[in-house]
């Protein structure tokens, strides 16, 4: 599929998403495909290597064997990333037993974002490691990922606190595929796409 494409019907997806779905048949797999071969490839998520709240690396063999569920935020953010917190606070509740699933929290303002004020972010919202990572990197690799995510990351003097960002919470499967999003500022989607990780971890199992 064309990316120009993709993105055109990305909020049809949004809204099929948002439906009463069959909850006995596997969620999609979003984004891009090319057959080759008689072989459907889709699109995968990049390597990535970051530092989370404890110093330590973050790269895509941390999340071997796992799904995860991605965020971009910045902690002086005075718009969504509150109302996105909280709803990540609910997926981190229902689904901090479950050793499958892990929650990625990007910071988009790696120049002030360092990693005592993130470890100090975690613990304020009374969450740790392993099921809750927060990461910072080199800017340009968070903001180009951010694509991979279908997401949106980048500087803008013009925007709130200095930076345009998504509030999507995206869904990630073990083989790197986005599976799943929703609107991390509304709790009714956060709903919907709760249902959407348990029937990937059904999937998984």
């Amino acid at each position: 599929m064309r990316k120009w494409l993709f993105w055109l019907i990305l909020p049809l997806m949004v809204g099929c998403q948002l439906g009463a779905p069959d909850q006995n048949a596997p969620l999609p797999i979003l984004g891009e495909f090319e057959v080759v071969n008689g072989d459907t490839i889709y699109h995968t998520i990049r390597d990535f290597s970051f530092i989370n709240q404890d110093s330590q690396e973050v790269n895509n063999q941390t999340f071997a064997g796992k799904a995860y569920v991605v965020d971009f935020f910045f902690i002086s953010c005075p718009t969504i990333c509150p109302k996105v917190k909280k709803q990540m606070l609910r997926l981190y509740e229902r689904f901090k037993d479950e050793d499958k699933l892990v929650l990625l929290s990007h910071t988009i303002d790696t120049e002030h974002d360092t990693i005592p004020r993130l470890k100090k972010f975690a613990t304020d919202l009374g969450v740790g490691l392993p099921q809750w990572q927060f990461v910072t990197g080199v800017k340009d690799s968070i903001y180009g990922i951010a694509n991979d995510y279908f997401s949106i990351a980048q500087e803008d003097p013009n925007a709130p606190g200095g930076f345009d960002h998504s509030g999507r919470l995206i869904l990630v499967d073990p083989q790197r595929r986005v599976r799943a999003f929703c609107d991390g500022t509304d709790p009714k989607s956060v709903d919907q796409f709760m249902e959407d990780v348990e029937r990937l971890l059904g999937e998984m199992k």
